[in-house]
């Protein structure tokens, strides 16, 4: 599916779910929150994407990989910014990522050889690319400083015996996924979203006891799916279903949150 063709030309959502491997449910929510409307609805509710929106969600795509969430890609793309420039950006950024994870895939093999040969650990190299106030940066980027400064603070008042609790119940929420995942039950299902209800409450609890709206939920789902450590959360024996988490929070915070 390219983009270089007439720009009268359209796309129908099965088309462009094939192409892109986005899920129809996702780009109908998009629809729902004002990112990306189709432009044109057909016979029988058929939604068709013109060049216009197919840039536009090559942009969110992209976006959702840097690690923004939905709330923040809509500020971003309410910016009207000329596409190929926007574009020219998002692409400098992701290289300037890839540039850094690179940094981090050299050092780790770097220690692999010297294992291997048993030879001295070098901390200037074993650690070249990795931001050690990467988390901090992105609570506070994504949430302010109170979130983060409450959190911090809930985590060093808890016992060992509370933090084991706390990883815990993680465990159990990731295996609950992954099972009803497996079992292909959708997001709307009232044991999927019975463990949904455990997850919100669960970043509530590390937020300082400030459990998330409905908003914050949300993007804490796009997140899941769009950073590659979250996404290794959701990922068991080599299948990955951070995707359904997100859906589940989606739901969830649809109906339930404000």
């Amino acid at each position: 599916m390219g983009t270089s063709q007439h720009p009268s030309q359209e796309w129908s959502i099965q088309e462009v779910v094939r192409s892109t491997g986005v899920t129809s449910r996702t780009l109908r929510h998009y629809q729902q929150v004002g990112l990306l409307v189709p432009s044109r609805i057909g016979h029988g509710g058929l939604r068709f994407y013109d060049r216009e929106a197919l840039l536009r969600l090559q942009r969110i795509l992209v976006l959702r990989e840097l690690g923004l969430g939905l709330p923040q890609i809509g500020r971003v793309l309410d910016e009207r910014v000329d596409p190929a420039t926007a574009l020219r950006a998002h692409a400098e950024q992701l290289e300037s990522e890839q540039q850094r994870l690179a940094r981090i895939a050299a050092s780790v093999r770097s220690t692999i050889r010297i294992l291997e040969t048993g030879g001295e650990l070098m901390t200037d190299t074993m650690f070249d690319g990795f931001d050690h106030t990467q988390h901090r940066e992105e609570v506070e980027r994504r949430w302010g400083e109170q979130a983060y400064a409450d959190s911090d603070r809930w985590w060093r008042a808890l016992s060992d015996a509370e933090k084991q609790g706390f990883r815990e119940e993680l465990d159990a929420l990731v295996a609950g996924f992954a099972d009803t995942s497996a079992r292909g039950l959708p997001a709307e299902h009232e044991e999927v979203q019975a463990l949904t209800a455990r997850l919100h409450a669960w970043i509530g609890a590390g937020w300082g006891g400030k459990e998330p709206g409905a908003e914050a939920f949300v993007g804490i789902g796009e997140m899941y799916v769009a950073d590659p450590r979250f996404a290794a959360t959701f990922t068991v024996e080599g299948r990955a279903f951070a995707e359904h988490v997100r859906d589940a929070m989606t739901v969830y915070a649809l109906e339930k949150l404000e």
